[in-house]
């Protein structure tokens, strides 16, 4: 028989092996230091650490997360300055344009920059620095107000059907089906080409009819999965509405994936209105586009290039504002890349 006084063997726990090493110890020493809130070696506290809980003890949820990612990412921070300087143009255009844009002198056609007008004149005599500024208006109009309403129509309806699934999700698959088969752009041109006249509201509701099946199809893949996850189990056991579970539970586990979707497409929606209007089908004149004065340069684009120039990168720095947003935003919220 061995000595139970022996360390190593079958002694006091709190003796020291042959190793010199407490077994039991070590463990009480890894346990504490885990379950101390702010027992680190380097001195920094759980919920500095992304995902972790916050200063109160509680943890971050995915909108904070991704919140402290993107406030570190530069490619979010300078789509959202660039974003917010053409909103702020778009909502007050006179605070850097002081003439008006239907303003024009057939004398000065075609002049290059000069002082005081930087991007020369079109072929109307019309200052095209100040038509590039009130052309960010319809623009963004278009952009901001078609993604809304295709992203409420797409939720909601996608969000039904995979909530409740039956013959109302497969009737809205095969409605889905059918609009996914129309081409954008060629459905533009035969819808607005039949309509007597277009303006920014037809053509918004143009592109929210043909928009909408897109952010459908994605709230209901992302409503299915919420819908099976333990905590939505959990609520309709304790007796839990389907209004509840529905606006409590599964919308906000569901609603990322859409928000990024609309992110993202709210700058083709940009490039799509100033495609139709530079084909004559969206916006006319008087309103004054960047598709529109595309259009009216490409004839001048020898003997005035600055003509296209200038409306041209205005509407590419745009939409790859908007995309560079919604990769940032996608990145931020998908789980899978942290």
């Amino acid at each position: 028989m061995s000595d139970p006084t022996r360390p190593g063997e079958t002694g006091d726990p709190g003796e020291i092996n042959r190793t010199g090493v407490n077994p039991t110890g070590l463990a009480m020493g890894e346990a504490d230091t885990l379950e101390r809130p702010d027992g680190h070696a380097d001195g920094h506290p759980d919920w500095a650490r992304a995902g972790g809980p916050g200063p109160a003890g509680k943890p971050r949820s995915l909108w904070q997360d991704a919140w402290q990612d993107l406030r570190r990412n530069p490619v979010f921070l300078l789509s959202a300055l660039l974003i917010l300087f053409l909103v702020v143009i778009s909502l007050w255009p006179g605070t850097i344009a002081t003439r008006s844009p239907l303003q024009c002198d057939l004398g000065r056609s075609l002049d290059g920059p000069a002082s005081g007008h930087w991007f020369g004149f079109d072929s109307q005599g019309c200052d095209v620095y100040t038509r590039v500024v009130y052309g960010a208006r319809a623009s963004v109009t278009v952009g901001v107000c078609a993604t809304a309403g295709a992203a409420v129509a797409g939720t909601v309806l996608g969000g039904l059907a995979g909530f409740f699934g039956g013959w109302w999700d497969g009737l809205l698959s095969r409605i889905t089906d059918i609009f996914f088969g129309i081409p954008i752009l060629l459905g533009g041109l035969v819808l607005l080409s039949v309509l007597p006249s277009s303006t920014i509201w037809t053509v918004i509701g143009f592109i929210v009819l043909l928009g909408w099946p897109q952010v459908a199809r994605i709230a209901r893949g992302a409503v299915i999965t919420a819908k099976q996850a333990d905590y939505v189990m959990a609520a309709r056991a304790l007796g839990a509405g389907n209004t509840r579970l529905m606006v409590r539970h599964v919308l906000p586990n569901a609603i990322a994936p859409v928000i990024v979707v609309a992110t993202i497409a709210l700058g083709t929606y940009i490039a799509l209105e100033a495609t139709l209007s530079y084909l004559g089908v969206g916006l006319k004149p008087p309103t004054v586009s960047w598709g529109i004065d595309i259009s009216a340069a490409a004839g001048y684009i020898r003997n005035a290039p600055h003509m296209l120039l200038y409306p041209a990168g205005a509407l590419s720095l745009t939409v790859l504002a908007f995309i560079m947003l919604g990769d940032a935003v996608r990145d931020a919220l998908d789980p899978k890349l942290r």
